[in-house]
């Protein structure tokens, strides 16, 4: 039986796919994860001030 995708991914299932995504050169900067973690575990303020660094210096 298929998983239903819009059941929410296991912690190993969402290991796996960001494993994947390295593997197929994905270029993400790291900053920018680390602002989504921080957003998903509702530290906003923090992610905020990582976002801030990611802003070009005008």
């Amino acid at each position: 039986m298929t998983k239903d995708y819009r059941s929410p991914l296991s912690l190993d299932e969402q290991r796996f796919r960001s494993e994947h995504c390295w593997e197929l050169d994905c270029d993400i900067d790291p900053l920018i994860l680390r602002a989504r973690l921080l957003h998903r575990q509702g530290q906003s303020l923090l992610a905020l001030a990582m976002e801030q660094e990611l802003l070009p210096i005008l």
